[in-house]
């Protein structure tokens, strides 16, 4: 069994607490990935990448995701809103999709006898709330599993490695940014789903992998960006903005974060980074929502 280290041989400002299984050399915390026995550090990951079996993405860290679980419980919850204001289960829709969407612009109309109403809705006229609540509202039952199916499988991975409350805020600030570029790119489209976030997600863990030293064209990760990323484009229907959006925010923050790990002990630091995006992402939101209307 590995004993305490004074210091860490790449960080030599960071206490460690166990030595590499390959090397014997002492890593800490930030350093450390999980093997099938003890530890490694990123240098015997990237040397032996191309000897050893495949370094999987589920190796790096375990432990309960249990801000995975609150976020796939409040799209359960945003489901079941949909189907109990008149929406379908395997359609979506509902008067919860209406006015929890995520809309720059738009207009419903009523009819009464000879008399018409018109209901203008989006965050260029003060719904601010749409730029959250459309991350927590899904089209129908597969679009939903599909998302959640990601979610959890990244999540599970990303929250013990960046613990609850980086990830959280880098969780808001995809979000928020998938938004910005569904906002950007289309304005007056309702859009809905976590793909956004989830997106951002797939970015911020190609980031992780690399800074480990693991090849993610290898183990998968890389692949599952690409083929994500060609479907955004060769499918109909999907919110470009979002899904892109989420993916470069995803990208940035996370690699934020990891440097601001690396160069200061408090992880309070990346956490209030990633907050300072999603705030400047947020005005950024009602910039987009409201261009086409002035």
């Amino acid at each position: 069994m590995t004993q305490p280290m004074s210091t860490c041989y790449r960080h030599p400002n960071n206490r460690a607490g166990v030595s590499c299984q390959r090397c014997n050399r002492p890593i800490c915390g930030t350093c450390m990935t999980t093997a099938s026995v003890g530890f490694q550090c990123p240098e015997c990951i990237k040397g032996a990448a191309k000897k050893s079996p495949v370094i999987r993405f589920s190796e790096l860290r375990s432990g309960r995701p249990i801000v995975t679980e609150v976020l796939i419980a409040l799209n359960v919850l945003g489901l079941i809103a949909v189907v109990a204001t008149g929406g379908s289960l395997f359609n979506g829709g509902g008067r919860a999709t209406e006015q929890g969407m995520t809309l720059g612009q738009g207009a419903m109309y009523s009819f009464s006898g000879n008399r018409a109403t018109v209901e203008f809705l989006g965050v260029a006229y003060g719904q601010w709330w749409r730029i959250i609540t459309g991350g927590f509202l899904h089209s129908g039952l597969l679009h939903f599993g599909m998302n959640m199916l990601l979610l959890y499988l990244l999540g599970k991975q990303l929250e013990p490695l960046l613990g609850k409350a980086r990830f959280a805020a880098l969780y808001v600030a995809c979000l928020v940014g998938g938004s910005f570029g569904a906002l950007l790119v289309s304005p007056t489209v309702g859009t809905v789903g976590a793909s956004g976030a989830v997106f951002g997600l797939m970015g911020a863990a190609v980031v992780a992998q690399r800074r480990s030293g693991i090849d993610v064209w290898r183990n998968g990760i890389g692949g599952l960006v690409v083929i994500n990323v060609l479907l955004t484009f060769a499918v109909p229907g999907i919110a470009i903005g979002a899904h892109i959006g989420g993916l470069i925010i995803g990208v940035a923050v996370g690699a934020l974060v990891f440097a601001l790990d690396r160069a200061v002990r408090s992880p309070w630091a990346g956490t209030m980074a990633a907050l300072g995006v999603t705030a400047v992402l947020w005005i950024g939101c009602l910039v987009a929502a409201s261009r086409v209307v002035s």
